[in-house]
């Protein structure tokens, strides 16, 4: 089976405390971090073993909180990159923590979703951490939220980065009719595919690959078809990926985030991003970086 797996883990706390998120500026005890780190070896040690089964896999960490300011987040990015049955491996950061590491990653399957949080870091240091990726030949795209009062920052890294990376913007969407026309145009020349995630998707009830050969995994292995259905399918270590796979339709009104919207197939959001859907590096983009 070619699956793709996100996994989250036990890890709550950031090194950020951006306003609209409930994990910033916190702390985690050093129990909840030991298990974190616990469930992530575990996690990985399956992984490994799934090559011998005959699955490829494709993993994604999307923790609460910031992974790699603990190391045991690099060594699973770099043990993973260099197996030879896992065709991607990425992770979302804030690129704030030490990127020693990174030469140690494969670059042809390691990519990085760097996010861009104006107001907690200075242009100069998040763009110098972004060269240093860039720099080692390891893919990743860089995004932000699509607030008014980020605009100038979002227009100025867009500017500063190289061509070759591209630069999301994420729409804000708890107010309702928040952007004007001429709000748009200015995102959508810094984004040329913003459009996209402006839109709430209809899905109940329509396909989707989530259930099917994509798993969101929490750390003790209990998985969900989605991030946003609560409803647990199996466990991982328990069921494995034959047992977990089933055709399922969507059970959510909307889809409205990047990494649930891009596994419904009618969207055909393949043919923008290609090898890059994961990490969020449009097709063409994608292939230049590689």
């Amino acid at each position: 089976m070619n699956a793709v797996l996100y996994y989250r883990g036990a890890l709550t706390s950031c090194n950020y405390d951006c306003p609209y998120c409930p994990f910033g500026k916190t702390r985690d005890s050093a129990a909840t971090l030991a298990k974190d780190r616990e469930g992530l070896e575990t996690f990985v040690q399956w992984a490994a073993e799934q090559g011998a089964a005959g699955h490829r896999l494709s993993i994604f960490f999307n923790p609460y909180g910031e992974g790699l300011i603990h190391r045991w987040y690099k060594e699973a990015l770099i043990t993973l990159s260099h197996l030879p049955h896992v065709d991607k491996v990425a992770i979302q950061t804030n690129l704030s923590a030490s990127l020693d590491f990174i030469p140690e990653l494969n670059p042809a399957t390691a990519a990085f979703w760097a996010t861009y949080h104006p107001g907690q870091v200075r242009e100069e240091r998040f763009l110098a951490q972004c060269m240093a990726v860039y720099k080692q030949g390891i893919p990743f795209s860089v995004g932000s939220v699509g607030l008014r009062s980020a605009f100038p920052a979002i227009a100025s890294l867009r500017a500063a980065l190289p061509d070759d990376v591209y630069l999301w913007v994420n729409a804000y969407k708890d107010k309702p009719d928040y952007y004007t026309p001429e709000d748009l145009a200015l995102l959508g020349g810094i984004d040329p595919h913003f459009h996209i995630n402006t839109v709430d998707y209809e899905s109940l009830g329509k396909l989707c690959n989530a259930g099917s050969n994509v798993f969101y995994v929490q750390g003790p292995g209990l998985v969900k078809r989605c991030y946003k259905d609560r409803g647990v399918i199996g466990n991982l270590y328990r069921d494995g990926l034959e047992g977990l796979a089933a055709e399922r339709s969507c059970r959510m009104n909307f889809c409205d985030c990047y990494i649930g919207y891009i596994h419904m197939p009618g969207l055909r959001l393949e043919q923008i991003y290609g090898s890059g859907l994961l990490e969020r590096i449009p097709y063409g983009i994608a292939e230049v970086q590689r």
